[in-house]
């Protein structure tokens, strides 16, 4: 009976790990596209030169290369910063700036219309 608790413990685990792996990756990698565009901007950039001076050297497959080495170099970095958070045990549950990914509201924001001061009906 212990035993089969702690196979299920385990594997339990490993699902929370695995969960929380995902949601990391997830996190990390829409996190570069939005937030890092002007890091993309200039990735593109350098991409662009070096596939042009490498277009000298081979002049078939120099793009390809070059957008697969940064393709690699982004998908390493999301994972490996996924890996390294999920490793120190942060949870994206802890995160104070991920309540969007958990589903819950902002409490501190409130909506104020314009229209509000005319329309609204004042309590007193």
């Amino acid at each position: 009976m212990a035993l089969s608790h702690s196979q299920s413990y385990r594997r339990f685990y490993y699902l929370v790990v695995l969960k929380s792996f995902l949601i990391w990756a997830f996190t990390l990698g829409v996190c570069l596209l939005v937030i890092g565009f002007p890091v993309v901007i200039l990735m593109v950039t350098v991409g662009a030169l070096l596939s042009v001076v490498l277009q000298s050297v081979m002049p078939a497959s120099a793009v390809l290369w070059v957008a697969g080495f940064l393709f690699g170099l982004n998908l390493l970095g999301v994972l490996l910063g996924a890996a390294a958070l999920t490793m120190r045990g942060v949870h994206p549950q802890e995160v104070s700036w991920l309540r969007w990914l958990n589903g819950q509201a902002n409490p501190s924001t409130t909506t104020v219309y314009a229209s509000c001061p005319l329309t609204c009906a004042t309590r007193q």
